[in-house]
């Protein structure tokens, strides 16, 4: 049986998955999976849509010490349904419609059978093309790679 921490740290990372994957979904792909919610949902701002910078930190070698890469510019958006449920959106750069619209979709997924319909029309395929996109990213990459070796001379 599992314990009330398992189960909410489950729904933790289901949250998660669904919140990073709305994060990159195209403005498009987030009115369209919106246009398929019936009835529309009513819901009232509580934060935002609003922009602003935040710091990303980078590591050396993935493991070193932490230090400060640069300021990347975010838009956010907090939004509550008319049911309650409270849903935030994110969205690196400046389409403060797309945050908007990643919020209410999150709100809508913290329900089990909009998430399921959400999980088909939307997610599951956005997870795919993102995978595809890292597929052909890395294969670019791998063209481009140098492998350096040393000859070695025969002197000590």
């Amino acid at each position: 049986m599992h314990t009330a921490n398992e189960i909410q740290s489950g729904a933790q990372s289901d949250r998660k998955r669904i919140v990073d994957l709305l994060a990159r979904a195209s403005l498009a792909e987030l009115q369209d999976a919106l246009a398929t919610i019936d009835p529309v949902p009513v819901f009232t701002a509580l934060r935002g849509p609003e922009t602003g910078l935040l710091m990303v930190k980078g590591r050396i070698g993935g493991g070193g010490a932490p230090f400060n890469l640069g300021e990347a510019t975010v838009s956010r958006a907090s939004v509550r349904l008319a049911d309650g449920r409270i849903g935030h959106g994110y969205r690196l750069g400046t389409d403060r419609k797309a945050a908007n619209l990643s919020a209410v979709l999150d709100a809508l997924a913290q329900e089990e059978t909009t998430r399921v319909a959400l999980e088909s029309r939307l997610l599951a395929p956005l997870e795919a093309r993102l995978a595809s996109e890292a597929e052909q990213l890395e294969a670019e990459t791998a063209a481009t790679k140098v492998d350096f070796f040393t000859m070695v001379r025969g002197e000590d």
